[in-house]
C-alpha cells in the first residue's frame, strides 16, 4: 500500500459549526487521556453524531475505544505512540525543522500567530502542538490555524501514515483533521514520502557517526520533539489557550 493510497481524505462538506465541533473533538482526542477527557466522552459522543455520518464515525470510534479500555491501558497506547515513535510526533514543526536552528523560527511564526489573535498558549506547551492549533481553530483562530496547519501538511501526512500502518485508533481523527484542511498541493505528498525516507532535518556537528541514527525510528523518544534551547522542555499537559 502506498502512501497516496493510505492518505485518501473524507469527501464532506460541513457548516462552520460543525467545523468548529470537529476542530474541538479533535483537539480534545489527540490530547493525553486523563479524567477529565474520560468525563468528556459523552458529550464528545453526542457532538460526533452530530457530524455527517462518514466523517463522524472517527470520532465515534475514539470515544468507543476510550470506553472500552481502561484509563491505563489508554494512557499506555497513547504514550506508545505519541512519545516513542518520531514518526507519530505531535509537534508540527519537528517534521520539516528536526531539532536544528531553524524550529526556533518556526516555533516564532506559530506564537505570533497565537498572540496576533489575541490569544496564547497555557501549561508551558509549545505552539505547534497539533491539539493546541485545532482548539485554535475553534475557538476564532480558523484562518491562521489551518493556514499553519497546512503549511505542515506534508509533517501531518507522515502521521497520518505511520498510525494508519499501526491501525491506531487516532488514524481516523487525524485523517479527518487533514479533510478539514484546504484541499493539498500538488507536491505535498512527495515532500511527506520525502520525510518518510530521510526523516527531518538534522545537524549533526560535534556527533559521532556512530551516534547517528535511523530517520524515523520507532523506539526512539519524541522528547526532543517538545523541546527547543528558545522555548525549553514541556510537561506532556493539555494545551488550553487563554485571551492575552
Amino acid at each position: 500500500m502506498t502512501m497516496r493510497t493510505v492518505l485518501r481524505a473524507f469527501s464532506v462538506r460541513l457548516d462552520p459549526e460543525q467545523t468548529s465541533a470537529a476542530f474541538a473533538a479533535s483537539s480534545i482526542m489527540l490530547r493525553y487521556p486523563d479524567e477529565a477527557l474520560m468525563e468528556s466522552l459523552d458529550p464528545l459522543t453526542r457532538l460526533s453524531s452530530q457530524l455527517p455520518q462518514n466523517f463522524g464515525k472517527p470520532f465515534r470510534d475514539m470515544c468507543v475505544y476510550l470506553s472500552d479500555n481502561s484509563l491505563l491501558d489508554s494512557q499506555t497506547l497513547y504514550v506508545a505512540t505519541f512519545d516513542l515513535k518520531r514518526r507519530c510526533c505531535l509537534y508540527l514543526s519537528y517534521y520539516l525543522n528536526g531539532d536544528t536552528r531553524h524550529r526556533g523560527m518556526a516555533l516564532w511564526r506559530f506564537q505570533d500567530a497565537y498572540r496576533s489573535a489575541g490569544q496564547q498558549v497555557t501549561q508551558g506547551e509549545l505552539p505547534d502542538y497539533l491539539p493546541a492549533l485545532l482548539e485554535f481553530a475553534a475557538t476564532g483562530g480558523l484562518h491562521p490555524a489551518t493556514q499553519l496547519m497546512n503549511e505542515h501538511r506534508a509533517g501531518i501526512l507522515v502521521l497520518l501514515e505511520a498510525l494508519e500502518e499501526m491501525a491506531s485508533p487516532y488514524a481516523g481523527v487525524i485523517r479527518a483533521v487533514d479533510s478539514l484542511l484546504p484541499p493539498r498541493a500538488d507536491r505535498v505528498i512527495s515532500d511527506a514520502e520525502r520525510l518518510v525516507y530521510e526523516g527531518p532535518p538534522s545537524e549533526l556537528v560535534g556527533i559521532d557517526d556512530v551516534e547517528a541514527f535511523e530517520p524515523y525510528g520507532t523506539q526512539i523518544s519524541c522528547e526532543s520533539c517538545a523541546t527547543t534551547e528558545a522555548f525549553g522542555a514541556v510537561a506532556p499537559e493539555p494545551a488550553d489557550l487563554e485571551r492575552s
